[in-house]
């Protein structure tokens, strides 16, 4: 509008045009915080939240055998943001005794692939780039940057619980990922 329409305007106009105006501006302001929160919560949040440490139950470790590896499963859930999953993986376990046990992640430290064990040669095997571990899980041959992935656990009575963790693969250390 121009300002000789805006002087004509008479007060009630004048009035009606300022109660819209601030109407718009509070409305603009309230969903500004609201979808502004709403994406710094979902953009910031995850860095600051920490997650604690999660013992999953091992299905199987009463009944394995003592001294030899075998492959245990467990499961537990996953939550990336809003979304949640429940996951199934395995474990290589070395019982030593009800109470003591060696816990390895099935996944090669060279570039991520499953290996398994060799009952005849004694040895863990990589299938993708042939990397071979003793049963302690040291390097015999081949391209791996280190040992065998260790994994924390626990043992309640019968019960094997493992804290699942991944870690970068090709590099010489044990770097967790995430």
């Amino acid at each position: 509008m121009n300002s000789s329409t805006e002087a004509s305007a008479g007060p009630e106009e004048k009035g009606r045009r300022t109660f819209f105006g601030q109407a718009i501006g509070i409305l603009t302001a309230a969903l500004t915080v609201v979808l502004g929160g709403s994406l710094a919560a979902v953009s910031i949040g995850p860095m600051f939240r920490k997650t604690k440490p999660y013992f999953s139950p091992v299905t199987g470790f009463d009944i394995a055998p003592e001294g030899q590896p075998v492959e245990l499963r467990f499961s537990y859930s996953e939550t990336d943001a809003y979304l949640r999953k429940d996951v199934t993986e395995t474990v290589w376990v070395i019982k030593h005794s009800p109470t003591s046990a060696t816990v390895f992640s099935p996944i090669c430290p060279h570039l991520g692939c499953r290996f398994d064990w060799i009952p005849g040669a004694k040895r863990f095997a990589c299938p993708c780039h042939q990397s071979v571990f003793s049963p302690d899980g040291t390097v015999l041959g081949g391209p791996s940057p280190r040992p065998l992935d260790s994994l924390q656990y626990k043992i309640e009575g019968a019960t094997l619980s493992v804290q699942w963790e991944r870690f970068d693969p090709g590099v010489s250390r044990k770097v967790r990922i995430g």
